[in-house]
């Protein structure tokens, strides 16, 4: 009995991930003892903590056959944003800044989901498209000019790594964001209803599920959390400039292949998407320490994803399409 549920654990895709970012870690451990510091892991866990918050909220948009490719833009526009009200204005209260940071973000995220879902448009030409006017903008609205450090109040940059019951606040947040995903995609209806989208999207619009409000929304919590992370980007590293996260959501969107979550819609968990941002976070924070050159992190993360996709396109040929039953969707469609 223990052999069989063993067996059953090793073969869920979360658990094999899990395993394969603890081998490495030892791994590198073996090569460079410094990295199982505890320093080291900590430091491993802080800088893995955006890239998990963005994975969360484009899992749900990948589920729903779609994708955001204006993420990285829509962090870096809301970060110098927050940037230029904090050193223009450094009276403000910390907690008005980051709120005009998510705002910021939720707007931008709301122009991707009106033109996807009301008006049908591809998401990846729409989020190509707003991508390349947000990346824009940033230029235009700073000027091409830097925020550094001794522009911004010292609060604006210290919240981010400031601790709280000895953990940072990036964990905290991050931490956070996990649980209300758990929430939002495995007990809300907003959540069952994307993963009808995902899964049949003729069928969930016949049992009457709002299809173009649900993207509406599930776009602005992309941009929403772009936003959050665009202040802690900035601040966390004291600087603002026009390539802030320049190609992140290429990082982003990886995260997500990895984690198990389908590009063909209406599969993905909370967990696939943390543990395929914290195996990209492991490779990222071990090359430095093994002396590798970074350009070799574009081609083995390159090469995750394809190895990622092979076997992702397997499972579903293997198991078919998890198809969630009609009675199940239209009680989910009627409720709402």
């Amino acid at each position: 009995m223990r052999m069989n549920a063993l067996k059953s654990v090793l073969k869920q895709r979360e658990a094999l991930l899990a395993l394969m970012i603890v081998a490495l870690i030892l791994l590198v451990g073996l090569r460079a003892p410094v990295f199982l510091s505890w320093g080291s892991l900590a430091g491993l866990l802080t800088d893995s903590t955006l890239l998990i918050m963005l994975a969360l909220t484009q899992m749900l948009v990948i589920v729903t056959r779609g994708v955001d490719l204006s993420v990285a833009s829509n962090l870096a526009l809301s970060g110098m944003m927050s940037a230029l009200l904090a050193a223009r204005y450094p009276e403000l209260p910390l907690v008005l800044v980051m709120l005009a940071a998510v705002a910021i973000g939720l707007l931008l995220g709301l122009v991707n989901g009106w033109l996807i879902g009301y008006l049908e448009l591809p998401p990846i030409v729409v989020t190509l498209g707003t991508m390349s006017v947000y990346r824009g903008l940033v230029f235009v609205l700073s000027g091409g000019a830097w925020v550094s450090s001794h522009q911004m109040p010292a609060d604006f940059i210290a919240f981010p790594l400031a601790r709280l019951l000895g953990v940072s606040h990036l964990v905290w947040i991050a931490l956070a964001t996990v649980a209300a995903a758990v929430f939002v995609a495995r007990h809300s209806r907003f959540g069952r209803d994307l993963y009808a989208v995902g899964n049949e999207p003729a069928s969930a619009r016949y049992v009457g599920i709002p299809i173009a409000r649900r993207l509406l929304w599930t776009y602005g919590l992309s941009g929403l959390m772009a936003g959050l992370c665009g202040y802690l980007w900035v601040a966390r590293y004291a600087v603002a400039y026009t390539e802030i996260a320049y190609g992140f959501e290429f990082t982003v969107i990886a995260a997500c292949v990895i984690g198990g979550i389908s590009i063909a819609g209406g599969t993905g968990t909370v967990a696939g998407a943390v543990l395929g941002a914290l195996f990209l976070a492991v490779i990222g924070n071990a090359l430095p320490v093994l002396k590798v050159s970074p350009f070799w992190q574009s081609a083995l993360t390159g090469f995750v994803i394809l190895t990622a996709v092979m076997i992702n396109a397997r499972g579903n040929k293997s198991a078919g399409r998890q198809i969630l039953p009609l009675h199940l969707i239209k009680s989910t469609g009627s409720a709402a």
